[in-house]
């Protein structure tokens, strides 16, 4: 019944998308507040109220992703932030993979009860700080084994041909797929970064940030109106 949404060429008028303007270009997403419900309303919340504009790309693993949408270059956030947008539960749904190209929220913190400790289980957390993924080494070798733990074909040949990050598989909350701006989410991956920092981040060398995070709906007139443009 897995059915692979973000392999879809054609985007359908009306469709929720979010444009990420950074200092390196333009990306353009689709959302999926059918399968994430959570963190596009988070994350879409915060877009609206202005919350990533000027904020910092404040990691970049080289190569594999980067992660934005802090006011603070070291990836901490500021004193006074409502810690509420940092504790939406981890949503996976089996049509959203890590795929290149994949808007994730970032992991915040792990909740256990004292059962739980012993047991197993546990909640996942995410927050306001987003990933764009790149890829990863995707061996023939991992694909059998996306394909022996699947059954799918069609999953283990998008991560073949698309690309993007299996360990993250089922473990992270993705909430969109990119459609535009592959060429800036490879270059944000790809950044000259600091050494070390206490937050454990690779904030990039040189200030790369988030202008604007602005939330719509996909109209194909209009795209086809904006790459004219350009």
């Amino acid at each position: 019944t897995m059915e692979l949404v973000q392999l879809d060429e054609k985007i359908e008028d009306g469709t929720p998308i979010a444009i990420i303007d950074t200092t390196l270009g333009e990306i353009r997403a689709v959302l999926y507040p059918e399968y994430a419900p959570e963190a596009v309303k988070n994350f879409t919340e915060l877009a609206e109220s202005g919350y990533y504009d000027n904020t910092y790309v404040f990691h970049s693993e080289k190569g594999v992703y980067s992660a934005a949408g802090c006011p603070n270059k070291d990836g901490s956030l500021s004193d006074g932030f409502d810690q509420s947008r940092e504790l939406v539960k981890r949503e996976t749904h089996q049509n959203l993979w890590p795929l290149k190209g994949a808007l994730c929220s970032l992991t915040t913190t792990f909740d256990q009860t004292f059962i739980q400790k012993f047991t197993g289980g546990g909640t996942y957390y995410c927050g306001s700080r987003f990933a764009l993924l790149n890829t990863a080494e995707v061996t023939k070798e991992v694909t059998d084994e996306i394909y022996k733990l699947s059954e799918s074909e069609e999953l283990s040949s998008a991560f073949a041909d698309k690309g993007g990050i299996p360990a993250f598989a089922q473990n992270i909350s993705i909430f969109g797929q990119a459609y535009k701006g592959l060429d800036v989410i490879e270059a944000l991956s790809n950044l000259e970064t600091e050494e070390k920092t206490e937050q454990a981040t690779k904030p990039p060398v040189e200030d790369i940030r988030i202008i604007s995070v602005k939330i719509g709906t996909y109209s194909a007139e209009e795209e086809k109106t904006s790459s004219e443009n350009k």
